[in-house]
């Protein structure tokens, strides 16, 4: 029997993730002044008012929060005092203190190799081949979805469309191979000026999202993928028939409250840790960013079809205290040699993350809106963005299971 699996993606002007980028944009500064510099802030932003918080330990790093936060959300495109939300105008309170030395003396070592993990817990990274990005379908589209809107209100070829937005795809699959067979329903909300009529409003934008916006998300998606938008899924948009207060005038937006929306979309499981704000010696961030990778190439290489790694580690310990995974019946071997060929391939010490991926450079706000995982890994004025995303360990890993 067929099922469904229902994934979302929200906005770079939706609320929470107006936070989350407004906490990343401050540990970039941070990070581009002193990159050793430790970081964990936090954003809540509401009408007319954004409150930053956290702890810091740098020894020459002063970032003016004010200027961060205005440029963050002008570049969202809150820039209009009818937002109930503006760049210009929002207040802004700043309670950033200094790192707990109970922390620090955890993280900050003379020998940098045994740095330890920044805070305990869980971390999952999770793949599959049911897209290019080896990501769920069902999250992928979400993003992509959003990705196009965005596109059109930047550049104004829908111009009535605001910045808060959320998308929501079904897909149905196979029950017996668990691939997607169509896309069953999608429901989109987009923010938008006022109409003239609640209804010629309504009329106007469901139109556009089915004549200008599907097709071009649809042009944009490899064949196989196209193919499953077969004219009779079901649409939803703008479901209450009006959407024009938004963003954090709408509703009060927090760090690290979109963190499926950042991931895996609920396909994969989920340690709890939020990313935005982190420097990477917090393994919430760069163990996640790890176990991304691993599974990611186990895919890639041909050891699995889907696959998800745990990696778990004890505050102020280097070596992960577990390692673990799951490849779902479709591993070339048991999983148990999986785990361990990893922990001999791979030094999975915080300090070794940070070094293999550039953690240390300020990357971390394009990461803040439309998931951290999936996309193209780039290098921009000589720094690695997304270097979790790169597959430059599928032929190792061939070699090491003989394939």
């Amino acid at each position: 029997m067929n099922y469904l699996f229902t994934s979302e993606s929200v906005s770079e002007g939706h609320p929470d993730k107006v936070a989350d980028q407004i906490s990343d944009s401050i540990l970039d500064e941070f990070l581009r002044q002193d990159p050793e510099a430790k970081v964990a802030c936090e954003t809540f932003c509401t009408a007319g008012l954004v409150v930053v918080g956290g702890e810091v330990a740098s020894e020459n790093a002063y970032v003016d929060i004010q200027k961060v936060v205005r440029d963050t959300i002008s570049r969202i495109g809150y820039t209009k005092a009818e937002y109930g939300f503006d760049a210009s105008s929002c207040g802004i309170i700043s309670t950033i203190h200094e790192q707990s030395a109970d922390i620090h003396r955890g993280v900050v070592r003379e020998d940098e190799m045994s740095q330890g993990a920044g805070d305990q817990g869980m971390m999952f990274g999770y793949a599959c081949k049911n897209t290019p990005d080896y990501m769920p379908l069902a999250l992928y589209l979400s993003h992509k979805l959003l990705r196009v809107l965005a596109d059109m209100r930047h550049s104004g070829e829908i111009s009535y469309l605001r910045p808060d937005a959320k998308a929501q795809f079904s897909v149905e699959f196979d029950g017996q191979t668990n691939k997607p067979v169509r896309v069953h329903t999608i429901v989109l909300s987009t923010q938008h000026d006022e109409f003239d009529t609640d209804e010629a409003m309504h009329a106007r934008i469901e139109k556009d999202v089915r004549e200008i916006v599907l097709p071009r998300l649809i042009g944009s998606l490899p064949a196989h993928i196209a193919a499953l938008f077969d004219g009779n899924f079901i649409l939803h948009v703008n479901p209450t028939g009006k959407f024009v207060i938004g963003g954090p005038a709408g509703d009060t937006g927090l760090t690290g409250r979109k963190i499926i929306v950042d991931t895996y979309g609920g396909r994969g499981a989920h340690g709890g840790g939020a990313f935005s704000g982190k420097d990477p010696s917090k393994v919430d961030r760069s163990a996640a960013y790890a176990a991304r990778y691993l599974a990611k190439n186990l895919v890639a290489a041909g050891v699995a079809d889907e696959c998800i790694v745990e990696l778990a580690y004890a505050i102020g310990v280097a070596e992960p205290v577990s390692v673990y995974v799951n490849s779902y019946g479709t591993g070339v071997r048991p999983d148990a040699e999986i785990a361990a060929k990893i922990r001999e391939l791979f030094d999975l010490r915080p300090a070794a993350i940070v070094r293999r991926f550039g953690l240390k450079n300020p990357i971390y706000a394009p990461t803040a809106a439309y998931g951290h995982f999936g996309r193209e890994p780039y290098v921009k004025d000589g720094i690695q963005f997304f270097g979790w995303e790169k597959l430059d360990s599928v032929e190792p890993l061939r070699r090491a299971f003989g394939l």
